[in-house]
């Protein structure tokens, strides 16, 4: 018996009003390879962090996991991506554009964005970058935070050709004392290029 390429998506999930691209994405990630493991959590607001991001292969498995799952999740992406032509597929589908040179009013948005809307999952690769960083970005832990929203853990893996939803996190107050048990939880696992 084979084995699911996508687990089922909870009912509380916000929901894509499509059923072709959900079968065609499932299509894809059937003749790729490529499978999500685990389970979702059955909320109406998320915050899903993946890593490592080291290149762009990680966005195109995403989004036809994403596309797959029949689950409308925003994505946080680089402006400079949806300024050109990959715009007018990716905006249509839930990518939303941040200027990294500017992101001191990110968090804020983001926050708004979780207040306004009955159910909400957002999608952030707190590494911020394909490069290798030593430090992750903390706006994710912050938006959580003030959002009052839980953390799905996605762990990149391609030796195994696998995204893996790990832990649910609950955000503190002790934030440095978060982002090191939630980095601790990636370190197994090989993307692309190189681990987490």
């Amino acid at each position: 018996m084979s084995q699911a390429i996508l687990p089922p998506a909870p009912p509380s999930a916000p929901r894509l009003n499509s059923r072709f691209w959900p079968w065609l994405a499932r299509s894809l990630l059937r003749l790729s390879g490529w499978r999500l493991v685990g389970e979702l959590p059955d909320v109406p607001k998320l915050i899903l962090i993946g890593a490592p991001h080291s290149s762009y292969w990680d966005g195109v498995w995403g989004l036809l996991m994403k596309i797959g799952l029949g689950v409308d999740i925003n994505i946080m992406i680089k402006r400079e991506v949806l300024d050109g032509p990959l715009g007018i597929i990716l905006r249509p589908i839930g990518m939303i554009p941040i200027n990294r040179k500017a992101a001191l009013n990110v968090v804020d948005q983001m926050v708004a964005r979780f207040a306004e809307r009955e159910r909400m999952w957002l999608g952030i690769t707190p590494e911020g970058t394909r490069k290798k960083v030593t430090h992750w970005k903390s706006g994710f832990l912050r938006i959580a935070h003030d959002a009052n929203v839980p953390i799905q853990t996605l762990f990149l893996d391609y030796p195994t050709k696998t995204f893996t939803l790990g832990p649910v996190v609950r955000v503190t107050d002790d934030h440095e004392a978060d982002m090191v048990q939630i980095r601790a939880m990636f370190a197994p696992y090989r993307g692309k290029h190189r681990n987490a």
